[in-house]
């Protein structure tokens, strides 16, 4: 049976907010790569693909068809939005995999 692989490096929580602030800033303007040679500070791109699974995984980035990074999460702007009665969310779906 194969082992999962585990990432070598974890990233702090430092590292994790640099990400955000960047791509908040560079909004739509990188791909994955190029991002990562763009930041203020160089890490291994090991911990940065897993700070970028973070973000993907807790949607606050998303993915263009271009492979374009961009920032998506606006909490002030949902609970403006949640006040009118027409606009609702359901949650996230989940899929049987």
């Amino acid at each position: 049976m194969p082992r999962k692989a585990h990432p070598l490096r974890y990233p702090r929580l430092d590292t994790v907010l640099m990400v955000e602030r960047f791509i908040q800033k560079h909004d739509g303007e990188f791909k994955k790569k190029q991002l990562w040679e763009h930041l203020p500070k160089r890490m291994m791109y090991q911990t940065f693909c897993v700070v970028m699974d973070y973000l993907l995984y807790s949607g606050k980035i998303s993915v263009d068809a271009e492979g374009k990074i961009g920032w998506i999460y606006y909490p002030e702007k949902v609970e403006q939005d949640l006040k009118f009665k027409h606009l609702f969310w359901e949650g996230p779906r989940r899929t049987g995999f």
